[in-house]
């Protein structure tokens, strides 16, 4: 089986920075006599695409994922794994990029969004169910994020299937420098179950499964996106995937987590339907999330641009 979010696109724009120190939009004061603005409609500023920072305070415990992220940035075998990765999907497929630079994004995005959750109340059960602790939650989460594209080595089709028995093979090397063998086991499943279920084919039984599946679908900016791409072609595949510019990720006014994307093209919105939408669509957050697209066009006569709102 193939996932549909998944398909063929432009390849992508290697250059493109990751992350920015800006300040956060939803921390500046407003205007004085004017309502506070809604932080989907502030200047798009961004800060939110920042790669996670150790050193930084953070919501959860951090100190277990921190050493976990030092020792995956140094071990050798994933590393060739994450480059090894890309070819099938880039050189043979003509897809976009699945390698390590997917991977960084999807493990920071997806490390904000478990953050967002967790300063929002929300209780995670896949560690708590397995008698882990609290601090192996954004372990699992990492691990899952960073091996969940490894059966690309096989074959783009199917690989979610393919990323099991290798990503086995990985956390049976890795796991015993950090955990003892009971919870060697628990972990190395509640890590093969969020990446079997980062495909939407599959259903996640924890929140931990369902964050690195949403943080999947937030890759998908212009460059980067995950829907077909026709190469020359002015169809609505080509032309949403082209759309969208910037996905943030903030803390929501009415849910813990929002995503708000900005387009060029109201045709975005077919890319965050096929694409985020179908991600979060059974990935257990689906009442944690809330979904804006923003879409800022000319208005025709010069005179500016015309912002328009979707809530999906």
């Amino acid at each position: 089986m193939t996932d549909p979010a998944e398909s063929p696109t432009e390849p992508e724009d290697r250059n493109r920075p990751h992350g920015d120190s800006a300040p956060d939009p939803n921390e500046s004061d407003p205007p004085d006599g004017d309502a506070p603005a809604e932080p989907d409609l502030v200047a798009d500023t961004d800060a939110d695409r920042h790669e996670y920072d150790p050193d930084a305070d953070h919501a959860f415990p951090d100190a277990r994922l921190n050493e976990v992220l030092d020792r995956i940035a140094s071990d050798a075998e994933i590393t060739a794994y994450l480059a090894a990765q890309n070819v099938n999907p880039v050189d043979r497929k003509g897809y976009n990029d699945h390698g390590a630079k997917h991977v960084e994004i999807v493990r920071d995005r997806a490390l904000r969004l478990y953050e967002l959750l967790k300063e929002g109340g929300v209780e995670f059960n896949g560690a708590r169910q397995q008698g882990l602790d609290e601090a192996d939650e954004p372990v699992i989460i990492a691990l899952a994020a960073t091996l969940h594209d490894v059966g690309h080595v096989v074959h783009r089709h199917d690989h979610p299937y393919y990323s099991i028995p290798l990503a086995a093979d990985l956390l049976d090397n890795f796991l015993p420098s950090v955990y003892d063998v009971a919870e060697q086991v628990r972990v190395k499943a509640e890590v093969l179950h969020a990446i079997l279920c980062h495909h939407t084919e599959e259903q996640p039984l924890t929140l931990e499964a369902g964050v690195v599946r949403v943080a999947d679908g937030l890759d998908m900016e212009r460059g980067r996106s995950r829907v077909p791409y026709e190469e020359g072609g002015r169809g609505i595949n080509t032309v949403s995937s082209q759309a969208i510019e910037r996905v943030s990720l903030r803390k929501g006014e009415q849910t813990p987590a929002q995503v708000v994307i900005r387009m060029n093209n109201a045709a975005g919105v077919y890319q965050v339907d096929s694409l985020l939408q179908a991600k979060i669509e059974g990935s257990l957050l689906e009442d944690q999330i809330r979904t804006i697209a923003i879409n800022t066009r000319s208005d025709g006569d010069g005179s500016g641009p015309i912002v328009d709102r979707v809530e999906l």
